[in-house]
């Protein structure tokens, strides 16, 4: 488990990716690889999920996880579809424990210190901080790094290319999480040539900000 962590990590960057049909897995996939981040997070907000996670596990060149886990159902449909991670939008000990169970890593959503402790008190030493926007950003980050000082943070929600820098200078951040690279708009318009170039920028833009 530790070494998809690591692996995403090396990555510094995930793409929250949301999909309306799963024929359009395969392409977005090709856009990630060519533009440098073959790394996905498809949530589980359409009815296409589990299906675009098993499209994109079967070809074995892009590390996908789950997001938006809310359920012990949920996690179970997103391992048999071949999630090698999970990230769930809150700390919830059912949703961790049945990850567990099965021995994929899960990334809850903790953005206070008493969610914190929770997840550290189900073993856990990865956060997801959402929403990172409106919950204080960096700097909230920051100051729980402080008595947490074993926690990874993986960023998400409002954050982009004029904030991402505010993140990834932050030696506790593992990750930033983001959409803006994977536009859902331009995916279901099928202009993959364009979101590769932002993949690709995204990808240069934080590989400047390498510390």
């Amino acid at each position: 488990m530790t070494d998809v962590l690591d692996r995403l990590a090396g990555h510094r960057l995930v793409p929250v990716v949301v999909l309306d049909e799963a024929a359009d897995a395969a392409p977005l996939a090709d856009a990630l690889v060519g533009g440098g981040l073959p790394v996905a997070e498809v949530t589980f907000r359409t009815a296409a999920a589990a299906d675009a996670i098993r499209v994109m596990a079967d070809r074995g060149d892009v590390l996908v996880g789950a997001g938006t886990v809310v359920t012990p159902e949920q996690v179970d449909q997103a391992v048999a579809a071949g999630a090698r991670y999970l990230v769930s939008p809150g700390t919830s000990r059912a949703v961790v424990e049945r990850a567990q169970e099965h021995g994929v890593p899960v990334l809850p959503g903790a953005v206070t210190a008493t969610e914190v402790q929770a997840a550290l008190e189900l073993g856990l030493s990865t956060v997801k901080f959402f929403p990172a926007g409106t919950s204080g950003g960096s700097k909230a980050i920051a100051a729980l790094a402080a008595p947490f000082g074993g926690v990874r943070f993986v960023p998400t929600g409002g954050v982009g290319p004029a904030n991402l820098d505010e993140y990834l200078a932050l030696p506790c951040v593992a990750a930033v999480g983001g959409s803006w690279m994977v536009p859902r708009e331009r995916v279901r318009a099928g202009d993959l040539d364009g979101v590769r170039a932002l993949v690709a920028d995204a990808v240069a833009l934080a590989a400047r900000l390498r510390p």
